[in-house]
């Protein structure tokens, strides 16, 4: 065994004493699985790389993983993202047991579509973790699909008919629509330029009253069905109509507080806008006691909700879900926010203000059926 660097040894060292409660770290290295996996790092025999760290997760997933991002977050290992990894990996057991004829499609669908267009948007500022989730559902539904069409007529992507595809659509649930990409694939890469399948059109909008928005932004604001965070966080879905994959991801710098009057304003595209009472207060109480400040990323993290595993975010998904177990419909209720703003501003305002491109902000404001829905026209009018 080649003994690590002792500089580096120190900074392992280091960056476990720098988390706020040092009885957690105490704890969580009585793990006899912690104990080996520091002793493997600290002797040099696992190297401290993430290829180092990948091969030690087969035996130690979670330990290693939980090092994985105090090393990434104290620089000690460059940064990884960690959806996109776990990406990487998902692909390899997805096709693994496929027959052939499937798995090489998907395979190169997976690969030269997916996998290049993340890694060229993924940045330590713009998670992978919203694109991989759609990503999955592409390739999971495109596995669905041609185990079927090798199953039951013998035919693989290169040899489908448009009538393959029709009757795929017809005889299943809408996630079936998401082959849709999948086709464009291989029609753009040549392998069937024969099939085409259009875009799909929702039949419903969903949405929740107006007076249901304002008795949960009540409830969220003086109530005590849920803790601190997760009522910030859905109040900034109902009063700013942000989707909570944003709202996961936004950064305490977004926030900004006037000195001479105590006005907090946030932003989310452009123009940052305002934040009244009093949920201004209950965002300063959230600021002053961030969660997770407690596992080794000290209290310098960046993000407006800290996850439990350092550097990193809370994921979307736990907020969707603590939000969904109280009975708000989240697609609805964003809706719902979106369409009020549209009553009372024009559409590109709207989307300037709240992070939205200008033609979904159109396209909303269409859809609520919404006098604004006309702005354009009135504003190019010689």
């Amino acid at each position: 065994m080649h003994p690590v660097d002792p500089d580096t040894a120190g900074k392992i060292v280091e960056a476990l004493c720098k988390a706020d409660r040092p009885e957690s770290i105490i704890t969580w290295k009585r793990s006899l699985i912690v104990q080996a996996l520091l002793g493997s790092l600290s002797s040099g025999e696992t190297p401290l790389t993430h290829e180092g760290l990948d091969a030690a997760a087969k035996s130690a997933s979670r330990e290693a993983n939980h090092l994985r991002a105090l090393f990434i977050h104290h620089g000690l290992l460059p940064y990884q993202d960690p959806y996109l990894a776990r990406f990487e990996t998902w692909i390899d057991d997805k096709v693994r047991h496929l027959p052939e004829e499937v798995a090489k499609p998907v395979a190169q669908f997976a690969t030269w579509h997916h996998l290049r267009r993340i890694r060229s948007i993924t940045t330590p500022e713009k998670s992978a973790q919203a694109p991989v989730h759609s990503a999955k559902q592409e390739i999971t539904e495109t596995v669905k699909f041609l185990d079927w069409l090798w199953e039951t007529h013998q035919r693989t992507a290169a040899s489908c008919t448009q009538q393959d595809i029709e009757t795929w659509l017809a005889t299943g649930p809408t996630t079936r629509k998401a082959i849709r990409t999948f086709i464009v694939f291989i029609k753009n890469t040549g392998k069937n330029h024969r099939v085409d399948m259009g875009h799909y059109a929702a039949k419903t909008r969903p949405a929740i009253t107006q007076d249901q928005r304002v008795a949960w932004l009540r409830e969220l604001l003086t109530g005590t069905s849920e803790s601190l965070p997760y009522r910030v966080a859905g109040i900034l879905l109902l009063l700013y109509a942000q989707p909570l994959v944003r709202v996961a991801k936004l950064r305490t710098d977004a926030i900004e507080t006037n000195e001479s009057t105590g006005n907090m304003r946030i932003t989310f595209g452009p123009h940052p806008v305002p934040i009244p009472e009093p949920f201004a207060d209950l965002l300063r109480e959230h600021l002053a006691g961030r969660p997770n400040l407690r596992t080794g990323s000290d209290a310098q993290s960046p993000w407006l909700f800290p996850g439990t595993r350092a550097g990193q975010p809370l994921h979307p998904n736990g907020i969707m879900d603590r939000l969904r177990s109280l009975g708000i419909d989240l697609r609805g209720a964003r809706n719902t926010a979106l369409d009020e703003h549209l009553l009372v501003s024009p559409p590109p305002l709207v989307a300037d203000a709240l992070g939205y491109s200008h033609q979904v902000a159109f396209l909303h404001a269409d859809a609520a059926g919404d006098a604004w829905s006309r702005y354009v026209n009135l504003r190019t009018r010689p």
